[in-house]
């Protein structure tokens, strides 16, 4: 069993910044761990993700070049570093732990509770 608890989320102006953070407990080795949003009317949509050894990473057209993910395993941590953020990046983000392939959330086996982000224009 997994327990991951998300942070960092908050309301910031279009163009800035913040870094979320996904801490978890339990059996966490072996584990890619993604992020994903929702957005209020919308679809669960992959953001990024990173495989355990941190070797390999996976974005979402909509974030490469703005986010960045990466991951402490000896804290048991998984950040997502949100750069030059958007409207668009509005929604309740989600930590996932799971399988490949990575863009698919029936793949993830256990789930945060989320954070928001609101981005102001």
């Amino acid at each position: 069993q997994v327990r991951l608890v998300e942070s960092g989320g908050g309301l910031v102006q279009a163009g800035g910044s913040l870094r979320l953070s996904c801490v978890a407990s339990g059996d966490f080795s072996g584990y890619l761990t993604g992020w994903f949003r929702q957005a209020p009317g919308s679809e669960r949509e992959f953001v990024a993700a990173i495989t355990y050894s941190g070797s390999r990473t996976y974005y979402a057209d909509s974030v490469k070049d703005r986010f960045a993910i990466s991951r402490d395993n000896a804290e048991n941590t998984v950040y997502l570093q949100m750069n030059k953020l958007n409207f668009e990046d509005t929604a309740i983000y989600y930590c996932a732990a799971g399988r490949h392939p990575p863009d698919r959330p029936y793949r993830y086996d256990y789930w945060g509770q989320g954070t928001q982000v609101t981005v102001s224009s």
